[in-house]
């Protein structure tokens, strides 16, 4: 930009004038008189030309003479440099451009592989070949009553744990949390070569939950709630008092079903919707699955007046009992605005009516921060911050909208932990629950959520939020996840990977049924199975990936079958965690300025908030 000499001195070169007598100026020696030669000229003048060898020691280039050895080593010096610069140019124009850098997977990517193959260990049904569980196989088959309504039974799905349960309520959040998680970081699932593991998940998951109510039609009267059951202190053959291998069952398996389930039908209508915009390339299906959505969302909300679907039901409430709809009303109608581009939806989704009976203005309490399989309001709330910080709608959405934004900053305040709105463990476990069993799934979904607003805010170029007068940068909800998800991979007091087949140290000794009876032909009773369920040695089939519920709130952990608040699984916990973890892997790059998340996918069914013209303007006389 400035006229400048880096190198010192100035930009003109200074040439001295040569002195007219000075000896070494250039003249022609043959016009010089020979009296007026000194006598060393003389001598290099008379030289006798009879000495050919000394002179055959030079090169004459013309206007240089040199020796003969130094002119041959800068030739074969030169010839060398050429040789030496023209490989490298040559291999690099012979690798193919079209290859691109494969980065080393970090650990996040290691456990996520993991992670995703506990699914497999969990699906029930006509198994594929591909499945890659060597110890699970077909199952839920030949014993399950067909349904008239329903044409193939309730067959397919998945396990809920260890028990040989399929739970629809957390079955369904399982598959929306999976499909959020593909929506937003799908190149990295691709990056690492996940992408149509994950894929062919939800689509288990989908497939099964289409099953659970008539979803060709456009109206419904009841939808199936669970599959089995498990009575408490139960002295006859159920899924609590058998410990079988689910390949064995031979009990009853009752099927439940509901007139009214608003929160159950919401959460389904919520996986299914989520789910079309993951199989946006596959038309007929995320057509199939948005219509089908739309029933199921109909059917919760068509009564002002319901009860949950675990209201009173002693089959349910010790399981999964949930405490409302009306998070699952704001939850669902979210996804169904991304998923359909209706803003009949969005309106529902933003009534301050809807969000009020959600106690979303008046229960400033810590529990309302929780995201989980039973709340569903933080994970809705981030939904809709998120069109708000790329597209910013406007009229008459803003209001709403910006309050769901300032609660997504208010919940993630109080994951840090100088703020004390939860107690954390002495190893640095936040105590979501607040100190109960069953911690870790807890704290995988908060760290989901907090890696997610961290990329949302990259993304959009918004350095940080506040928290009342104190201020934070992005970078904090990072630590914050990586702490946790640091935490359940190994990073705690006992040392123990708490995500199995992950590390050196991790539980040997799961809650579950099928990988504590070993696969080698023997079909063992109902009870005969206890002899396995009470044995102190190691499970004979290792659940590789399957996340346990953890540690106590003294960060001891005791590896024993029969303590499931220590060492059972869960389908809604893996998924958090395998949110958590494709959130925070470097493995699969991030699309740069971006953030590390996809921007528009979840916005390619939506129509422009304005797309009607405005009127012509009058025509003006004077």
């Amino acid at each position: 930009m400035y006229a400048a000499n880096h190198w010192g001195g100035s930009f003109e070169i200074q040439v001295e004038a040569e002195d007219e007598n000075s000896p070494d100026l250039d003249l022609d020696r043959a016009a010089l008189p020979r009296q007026q030669l000194d006598d060393a000229q003389q001598g290099w003048l008379l030289e006798p030309c009879g000495e050919s060898k000394k002179t055959n020691n030079y090169i004459d280039l013309g206007c240089i003479v040199c020796k003969r050895k130094l002119f041959n080593w800068v030739l074969l010096s030169s010839l060398i440099a050429c040789v030496v610069t023209a490989i490298p140019i040559f291999v690099v124009k012979m690798i193919p451009k079209h290859k691109e850098l494969v980065l080393l997977p970090d650990e996040y990517t290691e456990a996520l592989h993991k992670a995703l193959k506990f699914f497999n260990a969990q699906k029930s049904g006509h198994l594929p070949r591909s499945n890659g569980i060597p110890w699970r196989g077909d199952c839920g088959v030949n014993n399950i009553q067909q349904l008239p309504d329903v044409k193939a039974g309730l067959v397919g799905g998945y396990y809920d744990s260890g028990k040989n349960i399929k739970f629809h309520f957390p079955m369904a959040f399982s598959m929306t949390l999976l499909s959020w998680s593909v929506i937003e970081y799908g190149h990295k699932y691709d990056a690492i070569g996940e992408h149509d593991h994950i894929r062919d998940i939800i689509k288990w998951g989908t497939d099964y939950l289409l099953r659970t109510f008539n979803s060709s039609a456009s109206t419904i009267d009841k939808i199936y709630i669970q599959v089995g059951v498990a009575k408490k202190d139960s002295t006859t053959p159920d899924d609590g008092y058998c410990w079988q291998r689910p390949e064995n069952i031979n009990y009853p398996q009752p099927i439940l079903s509901a007139p009214s389930a608003p929160d159950l039908s919401s959460e389904v209508a919520s996986a299914l919707a989520s789910a079309s915009i993951v199989f946006r390339d596959d038309t007929s299906y995320s057509k199939k699955l948005v219509e089908a959505a739309e029933t199921a969302y109909q059917f919760a909300t068509k009564s002002k007046e319901q009860t949950p679907y675990s209201f009173r039901n002693e089959l349910i409430e010790p399981f999964y009992n949930s405490t409302g709809y009306w998070d699952e009303f704001i939850w669902g109608a979210a996804w169904l605005f991304y998923a359909t581009g209706n803003y009949s939806y969005l309106s529902l989704a933003t009534e301050n009516k809807l969000l009020e009976k959600a106690e979303g203005f008046s229960n400033l309490s810590s529990d309302s921060s929780v995201f989980s399989w039973d709340n569903k309001l933080p994970g809705a709330e981030l939904l809709l911050a998120r069109l708000r910080i790329f597209l910013n709608p406007g009229y008459p959405y803003e209001e709403m909208l910006r309050i769901y934004h300032n609660a997504t900053n208010r919940n993630m305040c109080s994951y840090l932990r100088q703020f004390n709105v939860f107690n954390w463990t002495r190893g640095g476990l936040i105590q979501l629950n607040h100190g109960g069993p069953r911690p870790l799934q807890y704290a995988a979904k908060a760290a989901f959520l907090a890696s997610l607003y961290a990329d949302y805010m990259n993304a959009s170029n918004i350095p940080g939020w506040y928290c009342g007068p104190e201020y934070f940068d992005s970078d904090t909800l990072r630590k914050f996840a990586v702490s946790q998800v640091n935490y359940i991979l190994g990073s705690n007091p006992m040392n123990m990977s708490y995500v199995v087949g992950h590390g050196h140290n991790y539980p040997r000794h799961v809650h579950h049924r099928g990988a504590s009876i070993p696969n080698d032909g023997n079909s063992y009773s109902c009870t005969g199975g206890w002899k396995w369920r009470d044995r102190k040695s190691m499970n004979p089939n290792t659940i590789t990936g399957a996340m346990v519920a953890g540690p106590d709130r003294s960060d001891q952990f005791f590896d024993i079958r029969n303590s499931e608040n220590y060492t059972e699984p869960t389908l809604a916990g893996n998924a958090g965690l395998v949110a958590a973890l494709i959130s925070l892997t470097s493995s699969g790059g991030s699309s740069g300025s971006d953030g590390g998340i996809d921007r528009n996918t979840i916005f390619s069914s939506m129509r422009p908030f304005y797309s009607n013209s405005p009127p012509p303007p009058f025509i003006w006389k004077p």
